[in-house]
């Protein structure tokens, strides 16, 4: 980071750097970046992905550690604005809003306002059914850590603008759902990713309890204690000026996202310098009334269903435990950005990755910062193949019972469908090697002796499962 920008940080925040830290382990609490890939390094890694991959518009990256943070940037806020990027520049950080509900969860828990045993129904109105199975009812704790067995997305949806798809939907249309809607399996017995429907959810149970909308009851019990300024949903006119303009994969620009309704599941904007603020916060680096709730969060644990870059969901967090490290993450995406934000416990240093482009592209750099072992996306070039092979290949592939991938073809294209989440294009970049353009993911495609797929390999987050066909 440059010298002057350091200087402006360390004045707007002036507890971050005065620091007196007990010294438990040397190596771990006097961890400085030192270790880490060089500014050169990171830059580099960055053109890559902006100039060479063509999968952003600009990025940014910070690194924060015990007694020092670095921010790199590459690209601008648009195409055309010679306008760069930096650490106050304002991003959607999509998903990475789940922390922050979870944090609000552990909060009140702290407080004694709520349990996580608490059923959501006691805080709805009485005329919303809250669906039940088997005599269990939801709870807070099933909302927040992907237990519910709620679908991923509501049924009564309907985008009518496909660029801002969740603007219109009202809380009357919530409760509608949860109303009709049917669990896809047993409450607390597995654990899937529901992205909107869930914390969705849990984000408009805090509002009722606390009485506030979600937006005044992060900046109030999240951002006034920890002097976060830059992150809010509603931006000032200052702000304003510094927002990253979104785009989608085809570096057009977008529409930013609202989420009034679902606003605990992705609402949130903010800036690397506030997120490093949030992230000293959990790694100790600065006292603050959150800590207990923050500790909270990382006590609950769950294995969830099917490929996936962590190997538990807690309270908002994921944990990602690669070459035997454990790196505390979550990711973010909405039509126009893509973000992650993570930290490494044991060496105490964090990471935040920014993008202005929607794409899963920069999980795997935060990731690789912390855990240089962990690879970096590759680029991938689309070729032209026979799709009369594609017809050996359309079947479903089975991992578990509880997580099938189903190919199916439409025309001359290709498309993978895993179990609970959206159909993607697959791009052929050989016979039997196929890539997305919507995530960092690869399929290869094993075959018997006659070219019918026997199976499938899907490469993601730096590991290799292996999906039988099923008739």
């Amino acid at each position: 980071m440059h010298p002057g920008k350091l200087t402006s940080v360390a004045r707007r925040f002036p507890d971050i750097y005065n620091i007196n830290m007990k010294k438990r382990d040397v190596g771990s609490q006097n961890a400085t970046l030192t270790t880490m890939p060089s500014d050169a390094e990171i830059r580099k890694i960055l053109i890559d992905r902006v100039d060479v991959q063509n999968k952003s518009v600009g990025i940014v990256v910070g690194i924060i550690g015990s007694k020092e943070r670095r921010v790199i940037s590459y690209g601008h806020l648009d195409v055309g604005d010679p306008r760069p990027l930096n650490g106050d520049t304002v991003f959607e950080i999509g998903s990475i809003t789940k922390v922050f509900t979870s944090l609000l969860l552990a909060d009140m828990v702290q407080r004694g306002e709520v349990s996580l045993d608490d059923p959501v129904a006691r805080y709805l109105p009485s005329t919303v059914k809250v669906p039940e199975r088997n005599g269990r009812k939801i709870t807070l704790v099933d909302l927040a850590a992907h237990t519910s067995g709620l679908p991923r997305y509501p049924g009564n949806l309907y985008r009518t603008n496909p660029k801002n798809p969740f603007a219109d939907y009202t809380v009357e249309q919530l409760y509608e759902c949860l109303s009709s809607c049917q669990l896809q399996w047993d409450i607390g017995s597995k654990c899937e990713y529901c992205n909107l429907l869930g914390v969705g959810l849990l984000g408009h149970v805090l509002e009722r309890i606390a009485d506030m909308d979600y937006e005044s009851l992060v900046r109030s019990r999240i951002c006034a204690p920890l002097s976060m300024n830059d992150t809010r949903i509603t931006l000032t006119p200052e702000m304003k000026a510094r927002l990253a303009v979104g785009h989608d994969v085809t570096l057009k620009p977008t529409e930013n996202w609202d989420l009034p309704t679902f606003a605990g599941a992705g609402a949130l904007r903010s800036t690397v310098n506030d997120l490093f603020i949030f992230l000293s916060a959990n790694l100790g680096f600065t006292m603050s009334p959150l800590a207990p709730a923050m500790a909270a969060q990382l006590k609950v644990r769950h294995r969830p269903a099917g490929p996936d870059p962590r190997d538990y969901y807690c309270l908002g967090w994921g944990i990602s435990v690669t070459n035997d490290k454990e790196v505390i993450c979550h990711s973010g995406g909405t039509g126009g950005y893509c973000t992650w934000a993570g930290y490494d416990a044991g060496t105490r240093v964090g990471v935040v990755a920014l993008s202005n482009t929607t794409f899963h592209h920069v999980d795997d750099i935060g990731i690789h910062l912390l855990d240089p072992g962990f690879p970096l996306g590759k680029l991938h070039t689309e070729v032209k193949v026979d799709t009369g092979l594609y017809d050996a290949y359309v079947g479903k592939y089975q991992l578990r019972p509880d997580f099938i991938i189903a190919v199916s073809r439409e025309g001359d294209r290709l498309f993978s469908q895993a179990t609970g989440e959206p159909k993607f294009q697959l791009f052929p970049e050989s016979d039997r090697d196929y890539f997305y353009k919507d995530m960092e993911a690869q399929i290869t495609f094993v075959t018997g002796d006659e070219g019918r797929a026997t199976e499938l390999v899907i490469h993601q987050f730096g590991k290799d499962d292996r999906l039988k066909r099923v008739e």
